[in-house]
């Protein structure tokens, strides 16, 4: 059979190796398998198909290091999960029975006890045998804080197999921020992690295992995983399965390009997700074990895990050059059968002795170009006024008509704060004065978002929007001229001083930041309970946290890897704490696992992406030319593909009408059968599509305020310069002052103005 595309030049940094195990393995899975009831006899596999695909070959790439009985049961699992994978194919997908899937899958997590004493179910048919099994093996050596997250990850492995089977009902190919979301959970790599830390004998210690660090690499990791592997399988899944959840075919369809540009394209994805993982753990690490004082041996563990991670990686990559499971061109190659173990990589590498390091070197250069350009971003180019197309928006926006009086209280109360005056002791903290505040217009996007709110209500919205704006203008101002990223995270870290969750009594303030904090916390979190209390501290404390990653990256002149920008562009626009202003009024009407699962999530995400990503083009010229920013949509993907800047324009526009789509589709398809699968009753149905209500009017005011405020025209831009020069310190002089220089330059000639194309470009530089 043609391959559809030629497979391109893969980035890995890290050689394979072999555990020596292999054939311990090999034996143990084959009668652990027919002991399962897997082969024959089963209608999924015969014998010849376990042998074939030589799981225990990859689990001996993957964990190179781990003991013989170790290796024999991570074996075991991966038997089970692609098993799974194919039974449920068979039994579900083939015959898209979405009811039968769900029982069968809702069965499975009673496999899975904390306590082993609780016992299991009986098995009725070769998932369920295998995973009781496995289960019992593997726990008793892991902590009951690994057990419940390697049990999440399964659950979310298995359940969202149903996510499939309803894209491929509807015959729906995601958007691109969708597959990448969906994909670690489906994909299985996070459920892979889980099991590094049982080969590798080295927990992540609990208190750093959900820090954004951590979270990175293994999803940076997983990401990595599952890229490579839709390069892989893609002629098997979209030309023998009909599937439709595959980032090749994501690509091709988003961009409207050929197979090979799409393939390109998701490689360099894959080599952007491997940098990040690179950069997290060479950058973010260090100051993680000290920031929660991680003692040496616990650190030392966290990093046999992080090596873990890279050897799955290069593990996964030499096991899909060879298993007969895959496009590789091993047959026409005249590559080893599966089962052999030795030998580089057969369709890349030069024949003879001393000539295996050739194909590593050679990978090492593979992405060279796209890190490059990450790096070499020249701050303050003279951009022009942004482009602007025409934003589609299906929702028709109305405003509270109590938007007059809240725009003067919001400045009555910046008043107050201290926020229009410049902080005592900080130089150059005078950000804002009250014609800036009033230019911005905060009270306008409140009334957008919250027409039906109350008087008190809308004050108390415009008063947050304002104190977030403020903050997001603060921090880059007084600690990112002057590099000072100790100081950002000091202030960061007193700000929950100001967000107690048992009673409601803080230390004195500072700071205008630390009272405005102080004074919103007990006007908003007074009559919550103490667990809304904390989910609410938390979506403030990511959206502040998030202002100290920025920095960290404008001192590497990094522009960030698109899945981590995307990522943390929600919580650097503060979306979670303004959505979690709308849901403050539902009280328990809602059970919290309702706005945890999978479709909520994904309504709220598309949402957020669709307003941060029209921010970023109302914001380019602010951002790029007169803030020296490298956090912006639109740059971060001029940087990826290597285009220009009108052309960034179009593919971020067309990424927001696809997460348009995907709210639409979600709010009308998902939700209702979200709700039957809860067995939600009237109140919290009607509560639910109250808050799809409040969403839409969320993002239609969102739009309204960037059209109508006066924070991106030019001549605003201008004079906000002037206003932040004018108060800057005076440049100390003498030998090492050299860093307390702040640069901001005569702009560069004006370049001449580019037309906004119509249609995403059919082909793209890579």
């Amino acid at each position: 059979m043609t391959q559809p595309f030629e497979l391109p030049d893969f980035y890995m940094p890290y050689p394979a190796r072999i555990n020596p195990r292999l054939e311990e393995a090999r034996e143990h899975s084959r009668t652990w398998a027919r002991d399962m009831g897997m082969l024959e006899g089963s209608g999924i596999w015969e014998q010849s198909d376990l042998d074939a695909h030589d799981y225990a070959l990859l689990c001996s790439y993957t964990h190179p290091d781990c003991t013989g009985p170790q290796l024999s049961l991570v074996t075991d699992w991966y038997v089970w999960v692609f098993f799974f994978d194919d039974h449920f194919l068979e039994i579900f997908k083939r015959t898209q029975d979405r009811k039968g899937g769900k029982a069968y899958l809702d069965r499975l997590a009673a496999f899975m006890p904390m306590d082993l004493a609780d016992g299991f179910p009986e098995p009725t048919n070769p998932v369920e045998a295998g995973l009781a099994d496995l289960w019992r093996r593997t726990v008793p050596s892991m902590s009951l804080d690994w057990r419940a997250r390697f049990a999440e990850s399964t659950e979310n492995l298995l359940n969202e197999s149903l996510w499939e089977l309803a894209n491929i009902n509807a015959e729906r190919i995601a958007n691109p921020v969708e597959y990448i979301e969906m994909r670690r959970k489906v994909g299985g790599a996070p459920w892979s992690a889980g099991l590094i830390e049982y080969a590798a004998g080295a927990e992540v210690p609990a208190v750093i295992a959900d820090s954004r660090p951590m979270r990175v690499l293994r999803d940076s990791f997983s990401d990595g995983v599952h890229l490579r592997n839709d390069l892989f399988s893609y002629q098997r899944e979209i030309e023998e399965e009909g599937e439709l959840s595959n980032g090749v075919l994501v690509l091709e369809t988003f961009l409207g390009c050929t197979t090979q540009e799409a393939a390109d394209a998701v490689n360099d994805l894959l080599t952007s997700r491997l940098h990040q993982f690179e950069n997290t753990a060479l950058t973010e690490l260090g100051p993680l074990f000290v920031d929660k004082g991680i003692d040496p041996v616990a650190a030392a563990g966290t990093l046999a895990y992080v090596k873990g991670l890279q050897d799955w990686q290069s593990g996964g990559h030499e096991w899909h050059m060879r298993s007969s499971r895959y496009m590789n061109g091993a047959d026409a190659d005249g590559g080893p059968e599966a089962g052999e173990t030795a030998g580089p990589l057969f369709s890349q590498t030069p024949v003879g002795r001393w000539t295996a390091a050739s194909d590593h070197l050679k990978s090492l250069t593979s992405g060279s170009p796209a890190r490059a350009r990450a790096h070499s971003h020249v701050p303050y180019q003279r951009v022009g006024p942004s482009i602007l197309p025409e934003f589609e928006m299906p929702f028709e926006a109305t405003l509270s008509p109590h938007l007059e009086a809240s725009r003067e209280h919001v400045v009555e109360w910046a008043h107050r704060m201290g926020i229009l005056e410049g902080q005592p002791g900080i130089p150059g903290s005078n950000v804002w004065d009250e014609e800036r505040i009033r230019r911005i217009d905060l009270p306008l996007c409140a009334a957008g978002i919250h027409p039906d709110a109350t008087p008190e209500g809308l004050d108390l919205t415009s008063d947050w929007l304002a104190w977030g704006t403020y903050g997001d203008d603060y921090f880059p101002v007084v600690y990112g001229h002057a590099r000072n990223l100790t100081a950002a995270k000091a202030c960061n870290e007193r700000l929950s001083l100001f967000m107690p969750v048992d009673t409601l009594a803080t230390p004195p303030p500072l700071s205008a930041l630390e009272r405005g904090l102080a004074d919103l916390w007990i006007r908003t979190a007074g009559p919550m309970d103490r667990d809304t209390r904390r989910d609410f501290r938390a979506a403030v404390e990511e959206m502040t946290a998030s202002w100290v990653w920025e920095l960290a990256n404008q001192i590497q002149n990094r522009i960030p890897d698109p899945v981590d920008y995307i990522e943390m562009r929600r919580q650097t626009f503060g979306s979670n704490l303004t959505m979690s202003l709308s849901r403050i009024g539902h009280g328990r009407t809602v059970p919290p696992e309702v706005y945890r699962s999978g479709p909520m999530k994904s309504l709220e995400n598309a949402a957020q992406d669709y307003a941060c990503l029209m921010n970023d083009l109302f914001s380019y010229q602010k951002e790029i030319e007169f803030e020296g920013e490298v956090h912006n949509g639109v740059l971060v993907v001029q940087s990826f593909f290597n285009c220009d800047y009108p052309t960034g324009v179009a593919i971020i526009y067309d990424l927001m009408k696809g997460r348009m789509r995907e709210f639409q589709h979600v709010a009308a398809n998902e939700l209702p059968v979200l709700y039957d699968d809860f067995a939600l009753d009237d109140e919290a149905r009607e509560t639910l599509d109250g808050y799809v209500k409040e969403l839409e009017n969320w993002l239609s005011g969102i739009l309204v305020w960037h059209h109508g405020c006066r924070r991106y025209k030019e001549e605003d831009l201008l004079h906000d310069r002037a206003h932040i020069t004018r108060w800057l310190p005076p440049t100390p002089k003498g030998p090492g002052t050299s860093a307390t220089r702040i640069h901001l330059p005569s702009p560069p000639p004006r370049p001449t103005p580019h037309p906004l194309p119509q249609t995403t470009p059919q082909a793209l530089t890579h």
